[in-house]
């Protein structure tokens, strides 16, 4: 099978691509953050544990990230617009409905089917986001990586608005964006190159995971334990240990100014990508994300120092992530969607699942400690991302 002709976009064209790309990633990963901010009333409504809670995040977890290298291949097989814009719709139509679930049943089936929505969605996307990005691969990626950061920043303050209004039967309405965002990626995105082979490409490309990228997936799972852990546990601990109630607007800015500082490390990173080494951009910034992260544990909620803390934790910890996914393409140009997928999904999924264990410490050993040793697993994260790219780097220069 010959590969088609890659789309060569204009500038202008590129740009407002992008912008679409980031407007539907952003309306897609928007649910993300509204469960974490709904888990303190979820845990009132029906009277949950911390482990159960765990559950919900890693059901999403798992249904909208482990999925995506599989889906990353379809995708390839199928047409990337195709399966980004029925990711998106599927996502928004299901999760929209997540806040008026009567029961924790049909909260779990929501969770799950509107995560594989959300899995759909991502490798397709970052593949129509490369194709566009000419020689600034990176900045695109990290631009379109930012979108959805945005997203989950943005989704603890609607969801948040409607509880503090007394207007949550209304969040099925949420739905709406999101079908025209998946109705414009069909209408505005051109049709995209199909790899070579894809048809008799396996769905799971198991030596991925046994090589570099496999690697490079492990450190982005460590890293996103600490992630996922801030953006679920945080409420939970501001309301157990600062005795916030479970809708103070402290808890909704908190997750915000997290997952914006976050988007924007990783564009900052993006851009710098020409000026300093992967690798020093990608391990620099994960180890020092522990300083704000230990801090928040001292530091009074609501303050200018603890906010100041929250943007730097949010900014260093998430900056290195879109360089790791175009170290990943890099790693295996024959599988982008599937390598994409494993780092754009697969880590976090992952992160999620693990994310359950995370839940049980908080119940053993207390909140702190439990979120403590998560963001501990930056260590490691760190020290294998080194180990990767530094080899990537040092292949490329040899070439």
């Amino acid at each position: 099978m010959t590969t088609a002709t890659p789309v060569r976009a204009t500038a202008k064209t590129a740009l407002g691509l992008s912008a679409l790309l980031v407007v539907v990633h952003g309306t897609n990963d928007a649910f993300a953050g509204m469960l974490s901010a709904l888990l303190p009333t979820l845990q009132i409504r029906f009277g949950l544990t911390e482990t159960a809670l765990a559950l919900f995040v890693a059901t999403l977890s798992f249904s909208s990230s482990v999925t995506q290298p599989l889906l990353g291949v379809l995708a390839d097989r199928w047409g990337r617009r195709r399966m980004a814009a029925a990711g998106v719709i599927a996502t928004s139509s299901l999760l929209s409905l997540m806040a008026v679930a009567p029961s924790p049943w049909l909260l779990f089936l929501l969770l799950f089917f509107g995560g594989l929505g959300s899995a759909a969605f991502h490798p397709a996307g970052t593949g129509i986001a490369r194709s566009i990005g000419g020689h600034r691969k990176g900045l695109v990626m990290s631009v379109f990586s930012a979108g959805g950061t945005v997203g989950v920043a943005v989704g603890p303050l609607i969801i948040g608005w409607l509880l503090m209004t007394g207007n949550l039967a209304l969040s099925p309405l949420l739905m709406i964006p999101g079908v025209l965002g998946g109705l414009a990626l069909i209408v505005f995105v051109p049709p995209q190159p199909r790899l070579r082979g894809v048809d008799g490409a396996p769905l799971l490309d198991l030596s991925l995971l046994r090589g570099p990228v496999g690697l490079l997936s492990l450190s982005g799972i460590l890293r996103a334990v600490s992630f996922v852990t801030f953006m679920n546990a945080m409420p939970l601990y501001l309301v157990a240990r600062h005795g916030l109630a479970p809708d103070s607007p402290v808890l909704f800015t908190t997750l915000t100014l997290f997952s914006v500082s976050a988007a924007l490390g990783g564009i900052v990173a993006g851009a710098l990508e020409r000026r300093a080494p992967r690798s020093l951009l990608i391990v620099s910034s994960m180890l020092a994300s522990l300083v704000p992260f230990g801090l928040l544990f001292v530091l009074t909620p609501g303050t200018v120092g603890y906010f100041a803390a929250v943007v730097a934790a949010g900014a260093l910890v998430n900056a290195g992530l879109p360089l790791m996914v175009v170290a990943a393409q890099d790693l295996a140009p024959h599988a982008m969607g599937a390598a994409s997928g494993l780092l754009m999904g697969f880590t976090w999924g992952t992160a999620g699942l693990l994310y359950v264990g995370v839940g049980a410490l908080q119940e053993g050993l207390g909140l702190l400690p439990a979120m403590a040793l998560a963001y501990a697993l930056i260590v490691p994260a760190g020290a294998l991302a080194l180990t990767v790219i530094r080899r990537e780097e040092t292949a490329a220069r040899d070439a």
